[in-house]
């Protein structure tokens, strides 16, 4: 009977330990289907994280080319008011220029000339109310003044205009007609 059980424990752990070694393997082979299964994963995870990467960037991109458009649109809807209000008063200021040519007229009928000084008056405020102003003629500037004729007089510092032929405007920076002056030099 010694020899039995002795057969017996000699025989259970061998075939306890075969079976341990078919877990085992089982269990290694389980492991490296899964490694592969989180490698696999793993790459998907960096496509799918380079894809989002791509698409972020297009919409950045997409963003940054619609605030250019939405500003270049409001700058150009901007510049298209300012030219068709120079247009607008351009056509305009050769009446107001004979309005003052017939105001500096001598007549007798003084209803006349307080008639036509309203007048002008009426259109300097519209003009006014519309943000344009005469521009100021004291030294030649050539962002402002044709300079039509010179004139040598030392009484007149050199650039000093002498006399304006005829009255530029502008509305901020932007000249709408220039000022006709005689320069001394």
């Amino acid at each position: 009977m010694a020899e039995e059980i002795k057969k017996e424990t000699e025989e259970t752990p061998c075939e306890d330990v075969k079976e341990e070694t078919k877990k085992d393997k089982k269990c290694k082979k389980e492991i490296a289907q899964l490694e592969e299964k989180v490698k696999a994963l793993e790459a998907e995870l960096e496509k799918a994280n380079a894809d989002l990467a791509e698409q972020n960037d297009k919409y950045l991109r997409m963003l940054a080319e619609y605030e250019n458009f939405r500003r270049r649109s409001q700058s150009e809807k901007e510049a298209i008011y300012g030219d068709s209000m120079a247009d607008t008063v351009s056509a305009i200021l050769p009446v107001i220029d004979n309005l003052e040519m017939a105001l500096a007229y001598k007549t007798d009928s003084e209803s006349v000339v307080k008639g036509v000084g309203m007048t002008l008056t009426q259109f300097s405020q519209c003009l006014e109310g519309l943000g344009i102003e005469v521009i100021k003629c004291e030294t030649f500037d050539p962002n402002y003044h044709n300079a039509v004729m010179h004139v040598e007089d030392d009484s007149y510092a050199e650039g000093q205009i002498v006399e304006v032929l005829r009255k530029g405007y502008k509305k901020g920076e932007k000249v709408i007609r220039y000022a006709m002056v005689k320069v001394a030099n």
